[in-house]
């Protein structure tokens, strides 16, 4: 007898494990806002069968990273101001809850102290899509101080989702790079266990960040 379950089963968990794949992809800022998905390209890359590859756009549809219109196909979401709005709600939750549980010793401290060193390269270079880039993986490690891994899940969407805010944006090299120093500060407070002024400093952090990317994004609309 055939176990049909277990054989959906394993192409659940592939079709998983692509989307977090497309979502790091999406981190990494390689798909545009509103850009139209092509499911031979897609499948071509990961090697993948059009069925599985469609339960990776339902499981992405589901989380709100994509958007299925009938009779022109599957796309990237373009978040508004209400997303905006929304991301920077569950952003101070996450990242305040991961600077309390934080200790000096914590590993994912070193990942952001890396991320700091790179973002600082790649701005020398003026490459500030990877500056971009290197600031999610920052807000990332940070959320890793937590130790969960169903967080660390969960802010990954909100990450992906943040990256399609920019990419709706113009010239986000006055957006990136006050937070290459901030960032730097930030993680010294936390080595140092300064568990309170981190606290307050991440909370104007991230209440400047949120106005400025809606302020660009609403001069986008214009």
């Amino acid at each position: 007898m055939v176990d049909v379950s277990s054989g959906e089963d394993a192409q659940q968990s592939l079709a998983g494990r692509i989307a977090a794949n497309i979502r790091d992809m999406l981190i990494a800022g390689a798909f545009a806002p509103a850009e139209r998905l092509s499911e031979q390209q897609i499948a071509g890359h990961f090697g993948i069968s059009r069925n599985t590859l469609r339960e990776v756009f339902r499981l992405l549809t589901s989380q709100g990273l994509l958007t299925h219109i009938p009779n022109r196909g599957v796309f990237v979401v373009a978040p508004d101001e209400a997303a905006v709005i929304d991301i920077y709600r569950v952003r101070r939750v996450v990242q305040m809850g991961a600077v309390q549980a934080a200790t000096p010793g914590h590993p994912a401290l070193d990942r952001m102290r890396s991320l700091v060193t790179q973002a600082e390269l790649a701005k020398a270079e003026g490459d500030w899509r990877q500056v971009g880039t290197t600031n999610m993986e920052y807000h990332r490690a940070m959320v890793e101080l937590c130790d969960s891994p169903r967080l660390s899940a969960g802010f990954d969407l909100v990450l992906a989702e943040l990256r399609l805010v920019f990419g709706q944006l113009r010239d986000t090299d006055h957006l990136h790079e006050p937070y290459i120093a901030l960032n730097a500060s930030l993680l010294d407070l936390l080595r140092q266990g300064a568990i309170a002024a981190a606290e307050e400093q991440l909370d104007a952090y991230l209440l400047r960040s949120e106005r400025s990317v809606l302020a660009a994004l609403q001069r986008g609309r214009k």
